[in-house]
């Protein structure tokens, strides 16, 4: 308690010398600027791995940064120091005072519209600071692994065991008079091992991550999950070329839904680089699919009270019964638009896919044979023609069970036809992830193999 009572206390002290020194930089940049934002924000944790139970590393860090924004007859100039002293503060104001004199004017730039700033920021207990010493940490970690490699006695080497406990405080002020800030605390556990059998030699990891540390799994949960899933790798098979249905497990399904934040978002869209330029109000999605977001999520991973600009964030439906209603924008994407900002500078917050109630055990035995693809390899994905292909690794299924792993294959399709044609997505949500969704079944793709 007492940690935690001194680790409470010096955030407390670190934001207001946050809020000091963003309230300072306004100050300089107010009278020589039409406008300014300013951000700063400081991360303090340790980071320890074991490798064999013995001690890799231990890293301690504590980081701040500031950055500034100035906006001067349209033109935008940005800098940023790590160095928090007012005579850093004052140069890092003037560097981006200096660099808005040369770059070209832009009437759609600007500080986010006073009418959307989040002047109040609701507190969304994202901060619980741990009670966890250097020698806990290292138990944990270590704890993660030896339960991970005693599990069966074909895994038989180890990247090791990992845990992170960080705390942060963001600072947020402009020249329409938002000063606002939060703290939030993010704790993780991991584990990672090799299994070998009949010269085949497998790898996988498993983890767990929260706000809290009370959130996590044990150490040996994750050793175990880590051990399942590299034990269940050993001896895969290759498939031959074919079309087949095939599910995305939970873990790979929240990717799926991740193409679809670039395609809706403002810059895509202004620049027409997007193959659902004109999708806005059309169905994307089966009508029984709904996509909502929950920025406000009490200790959520994506929670946040307003944007990087200091827009307030807001629950919306993103896509209602299959119909996209909504473009990510920010101030810049939306006054190019002639929309009004979404929120979403820098990134979403918290996706919420519904699903209806199958377990994957369900959908297993709804698709009957086909794929289960739990690991996805390189970029193909085309954000102009929605063209999907990718190096995928997973499970072959007959009968509603899984029969066997495979690798090397290729699956490739079209987003558009891909989303459209959703049957189903099962109630074993992935709630580790930005988007929280389950498993999600397709009728068909491309399997290309040997």
């Amino acid at each position: 308690m007492a940690l935690a009572m001194k680790v409470i206390s010096q955030v407390e002290a670190q934001r207001k010398i946050l809020e000091e020194a963003v309230s300072t930089a306004l100050e300089l940049a107010s009278g020589k600027s039409d406008g300014a934002e300013v951000a700063v924000s400081k991360t303090t944790g340790i980071s320890v791995s074991t490798r064999y139970g013995e001690v890799e590393n231990v890293e301690f860090n504590s980081d701040g940064a500031l950055g500034i924004t100035v906006y001067h007859q349209n033109r935008k100039g940005s800098a940023s120091s790590t160095d928090l002293s007012p005579q850093a503060i004052a140069r890092t104001v003037q560097a981006a005072l200096d660099i808005a004199r040369y770059t070209s004017p832009d009437p759609y730039a600007g500080v986010a519209d006073k009418e959307l700033l989040a002047f109040d920021a609701p507190d969304l207990d994202l901060f619980h600071p741990a009670e966890v010493s250097p020698d806990e940490a290292i138990e944990l970690a270590a704890r993660a692994e030896q339960a991970a490699l005693q599990a069966d006695k074909r895994i038989t080497n180890t990247e090791g065991g990992s845990f992170n406990s960080h705390y942060g405080v963001k600072v947020f002020g402009n020249s329409h008079g938002m000063l606002q800030g939060y703290c939030s605390t993010r704790h993780s556990l991991s584990s990672c091992v090799i299994a070998e059998e009949n010269g085949d030699m497998e790898r996988d990891y498993a983890y767990t991550i929260g706000r809290a540390m009370s959130d996590l799994q044990t150490p040996e949960w994750v050793g175990a999950d880590c051990a399942r899933r590299t034990l269940s790798r050993l001896s895969p098979r290759k498939l031959s070329t074919m079309k087949a249905p095939v599910i995305f497990a939970n873990e790979v399904a929240t990717g799926l839904f991740g193409h679809l934040v670039g395609a809706i978002a403002g810059g895509a869209v202004y620049r027409k680089s997007t193959f659902l330029l004109d999708s806005l109000g059309k169905q994307i999605l089966p009508d029984w699919l709904t996509i909502e977001e929950h920025p406000h999520l009490l200790k959520g991973l994506a929670s946040t009270p307003f944007d990087s600009e200091g827009v307030r964030t807001e629950r919306r439906d993103i896509v209602k019964d299959g119909i996209l209603t909504q473009w990510l924008l920010t101030s810049y994407s939306a006054r190019k638009l002639g929309l009004k900002s979404t929120g979403h500078a820098g990134g979403i917050h918290n996706w919420r896919i519904a699903g209806q109630g199958l377990s994957f055990e369900q959908m297993l035995k709804e698709m009957g044979t086909g794929l289960v693809v739990t690991e996805l390899m390189g970029q193909g994905v085309s954000a102009i023609t929605g063209d999907y292909s990718r190096g995928a690794a997973g499970f072959w299924v007959e009968n509603g069970e899984i029969q066997y792993p495979v690798s090397e294959i290729t699956i490739a399709g079209n987003l558009k036809d891909m989303w459209r044609n959703i049957v189903t997505v099962g109630n074993d949500i992935e709630t580790r992830s930005n988007i929280q969704c389950g498993s999600v079944l397709l009728p068909e793709m491309k399997i290309a193999g040997q």
